[in-house]
């Protein structure tokens, strides 16, 4: 699917002049929002979700994560190439000069790397997540209408949707197919419901937005090369706000309640935050005064 950069369809965030006497869109105040991420979390664990949205607490650098992000910023940057350079090698070159400057943006990924050989192992494996991506798509074919694209949706009566999809493309005849990479494996047969969640949460907030239901959603594992493509229907459209508020719902009474329990499963093991989880003989803080309010936009019970 490549791009018809004819079209007048816009798929970029709407922008807004910054006004200097304290009205307008930079005024406004503090909306609660719930990413695909966020809404996940709570599924998976609330005590996770309050950690993460309430308390913000620090995580330790991931190696997973981080080269994720590496990788992510390459594949966004590629399409700054002309169409006959975006290859395998000039992709693979950038990535020092990216994962520098990764570096200076998020200083504690330096704890990753004891020493150079360290780095460079870490760099290997980003070519490798590479050289998958190639396997999957030809570059040079696509001119994609956005990259690193922020979307965001005020639910009616609840909160403000958002999140960021890695790449949009617009076909000749309109279509629109929404691209998201993973640098994980694909899902075992029956396990895609979390990552298809994510990305019918982002068809449904650019079919609000701007009026057209993506054609296709794309998943591109470059962990193991598998493609997971989904055609999302207006009724499944429906299911997610459905979906979604219920989720809210419980976030909200949650909060009123301030019963933040935790919920164990498999994905405890790679919890960063198992030391203080109370299932694990762990204390977890106190709730700073105010911050359930500025998180969730709910007072919780006194």
């Amino acid at each position: 699917m490549s791009v018809d950069t004819d079209r007048p369809t816009d798929l970029a965030e709407p922008q807004h002049p910054v006004p200097t006497d304290g009205s307008g869109p930079a005024a406004e105040p503090r909306v609660p929002g719930l990413s695909p991420s966020r809404a996940n979390d709570f599924l998976q664990c609330p005590l996770l979700f309050r950690f993460r949205v309430v308390d913000r607490l620090p995580e330790p650098a991931s190696p997973a994560a981080a080269r994720g992000t590496l990788v992510h910023a390459v594949l966004e940057h590629l399409f700054d190439l002309p169409a006959a350079e975006r290859t395998l090698e000039a992709a693979s070159a950038t990535l020092p000069a990216r994962w520098d400057a990764l570096l200076d943006e998020e200083p504690r990924y330096r704890e990753l790397h004891a020493d150079d050989a360290a780095r460079e192992e870490f760099l290997a494996g980003a070519r490798r997540l590479l050289e998958t991506y190639f396997t999957l798509e030809d570059p040079t074919r696509l001119e994609p209408r956005a990259r690193e694209l922020h979307v965001r949706h005020d639910l009616e009566d609840g909160p403000r949707l958002r999140g960021v999809v890695d790449r949009v493309d617009v076909a000749p005849n309109g279509w629109v197919r929404v691209v998201d990479y993973k640098t994980g494996r694909s899902p075992r047969p029956g396990f895609e419901s979390s990552a298809l969640f994510q990305m019918r949460f982002y068809a449904y907030v650019v079919w609000r937005t701007r009026g057209v239901l993506p054609k296709r959603l794309q998943l591109a594992y470059l962990g193991d090369g598998v493609v997971v493509s989904h055609e999302p229907t207006e009724s499944e459209m429906h299911t997610l706000e459905a979906r979604v508020r219920s989720i809210w719902a419980g976030i909200e009474d949650t909060a009123r309640s301030g019963d933040w329990r935790p919920r164990t499963s498999r994905l405890c093991d790679w919890c960063s935050f198992r030391d203080r989880c109370p299932s694990f003989g762990g204390t977890p803080p106190p709730v700073p005064p105010g911050a359930v309010e500025r998180a969730i936009g709910v007072a919780p019970v006194a």
